[in-house]
């Protein structure tokens, strides 16, 4: 196996993360082939940069193959490439795990089936966590991956130098590199990717038939919980159907705090019935508390200073222009647009500390403040 700085790479599937990869990696001097089952996708990710469309005649070997197709298929094409090419690293980067490196494994226990042990140490299975609701090479992004996690998932019958190229392709790509044996990921993504999407499709389909009037009063907080159920379903029946156990044990749980708060609600003013409601909100607040800040460092509360903008183009680049001028970093944005209304909110969030200084500044601009 060559130095995996130096890899020439064959990256299978076009997508938004295959063509970020493609982006990401030519960005750092790499040779980049692509291969797509979709001329279309192909051509696309070629024409934006992401590499040359994969020519096998007169090509030599890559020495690292990205599998970066859905999950249905994953393990077939990681397979095929670890018999194609018996000097390369393969890689695939699908959001389960555990479910791919079992079929894997079953593979090579059939004696019809090309695979063996020795071609499976060159196979690592990898996760990065990054995305965009945008799909597609159209909506890739060479700096997608930068600063978010990358889950390298080694088999115990790794090579060492197989787990090396996958961990030198997430550094090259700006990614923070985490080490999870399969179960553990699995179990992790349930937890904090898939439950949210199960959560935000539910949610989100109460309001098929909902009336024009009640959708008219919504805001950030419906925005916030529905934006991830505009997602793939044929891609989330893939995902859900390869990870079903571990999400299955969350619902439980989910169930039955559900099944409780029903029982409070239907006649809240029971004795105890205000504080199981408490202690359900209570709970939520914990939970969000542990979520990781800024950067991955510990969660820290940070003060809001709303600055009142006009709804037209400009406003929301004059008020970062201004709180740059004051010398105040940004923790947080969000804008909200008032309803009815040709203003908007943008809600700036900074250190505690730097929040009045920041309002004063900014009311001395011109600008319309609000204190939280």
């Amino acid at each position: 196996m060559v130095e995996p700085a130096k890899a020439t790479v064959l990256i299978r599937g076009t997508g938004l993360l295959g063509a970020s990869i493609g982006l990401g990696l030519r960005a750092a001097g790499h040779q980049v082939h692509l291969s797509d089952p979709s001329p279309t996708a192909q051509r696309i990710a070629q024409d934006i940069g992401a590499g040359t469309v994969w020519e096998p005649e007169g090509t030599p070997d890559p020495e690292l193959i990205v599998i970066a197709a859905p999950p249905e298929v994953t393990a077939a094409e990681v397979a095929d490439a670890l018999v194609r090419f018996p000097g390369g690293v393969v890689v695939d980067i699908a959001s389960v795990k555990a479910a791919i490196l079992t079929d894997l494994l079953k593979q090579t226990d059939d004696d019809a089936a090309p695979l063996t042990m020795q071609h499976l140490s060159r196979y690592v299975g990898t996760h990065p966590m990054a995305g965009r609701e945008q799909s597609g090479p159209v909506a890739a992004r060479g700096e997608l991956f930068t600063s978010m996690p990358w889950v390298i998932c080694p088999h115990e019958y790794c090579a060492p130098a197989a787990v090396e190229a996958a961990t030198s392709l997430a550094r090259s790509l700006g990614a923070s590199v985490h080490r999870m044996d399969t179960a553990k990921h699995d179990e992790s993504v349930a937890l904090i990717s898939h439950l949210p999407q199960v959560a935000a499709s539910l949610v989100a389909s109460r309001l098929q038939d909902a009336a024009a009037g009640a959708l008219a009063l919504s805001g950030n907080g419906l925005r916030d919980v529905t934006r991830i159920a505009a997602s793939d379903p044929n891609l989330w029946v893939q995902i859900l159907s390869a990870n079903a156990r571990p999400v299955v044990e969350i619902l439980y749980g989910l169930r039955e705090d559900i099944q409780q708060l029903i029982g409070t609600l239907e006649d809240p003013e029971v004795p105890g019935g205000q504080a199981d409601i408490a202690r359900l909100i209570e709970a939520g607040n914990a939970g969000v508390a542990r979520v990781p800040g800024k950067h991955g460092a510990p969660p820290q509360s940070f003060a809001v200073v709303t600055v009142i903008v006009d709804d037209r183009p400009g406003q929301i680049s004059a008020v970062l222009n201004d709180v740059a001028k004051v010398g105040v970093n940004v923790e947080d944005l969000r804008m909200e647009h008032s309803a009815g209304h040709q203003v908007g909110m943008l809600e700036v969030s900074v250190l505690p500390g730097r929040r009045d200084e920041l309002a004063e500044a900014l009311t001395e601009m011109g600008w319309k403040v609000v204190l939280h």
